[in-house]
């Protein structure tokens, strides 16, 4: 009968050591699971695009999100937003980043918006500095990185098209200032640049 009992005890000792082992097991899947949600990640900045080997574009980052930024070799930030900025300057002066804001109003950007942008992108240093060029949603940035690239870099159009069209497609007051860019630049180098689509229905830009 001792024996039994013991038996018995032991039994119940084991499945008790069982139960507690998968409780605490699941207990630290989930915190891991947890900790893994909160750590950043670029997968989480919206409409993040890497558009040739020195450019990125995305919509409005984290603060979290420039040190990810600066360890993909990220050394300035253009920023489109008009208004006040201060944390982001404060943010990306943390992590020893350049920042730069070209103010464009989402109804009326201007030529002399781009060649503001234009300007400062001349200074980079294509070989060893990259850009991130970001608004709201990155349709801004869309925009103006697919100026960039066909009207002064002279990229392909068809490409610098599918990843604008993979963000956006711009309506008729961004269609209109995107000709005049393009317009422009073609007559300041000679070159017949055209775009290849026409002008979507009216959007806002959340």
């Amino acid at each position: 009968m001792q024996n039994y009992v013991r038996n018995l005890f032991n039994f119940i000792a084991v499945l008790s050591l069982l139960w507690l082992f998968s409780t605490t097991s699941k207990a630290t899947s989930h915190e891991e699971s947890a900790l893994q949600e909160m750590q950043p990640s670029l997968s989480t900045l919206s409409n993040y695009q890497q558009n040739n080997a020195f450019m990125m574009s995305s919509g409005l980052p984290e603060p979290a999100h420039f040190a990810l930024l600066k360890d993909k070799g990220v050394t300035h930030v253009i920023d489109l937003i008009p208004g006040d900025r201060s944390d982001e300057i404060n943010s990306t002066a943390d992590v020893a980043l350049t920042y730069f804001n070209v103010p464009v109003d989402w109804e009326a950007p201007s030529l002399n918006n781009f060649l503001n942008y234009a300007a400062f992108m001349q200074r980079v240093d294509t070989e060893n500095e990259k850009v991130l060029t970001h608004c709201k949603l990155n349709w801004r940035g869309a925009s103006f990185t697919y100026l960039y690239r066909v009207a002064v870099l002279g990229e392909s159009e068809t490409k610098a098209k599918s990843d604008l069209m993979a963000i956006w497609h711009p309506n008729p007051t961004w269609y209109a200032f995107m000709s005049d860019v393009i317009t422009h630049f073609n007559r300041l180098n000679n070159t017949n640049i055209a775009m290849s689509f026409q002008a979507a229905p009216i959007e806002h830009e959340h």
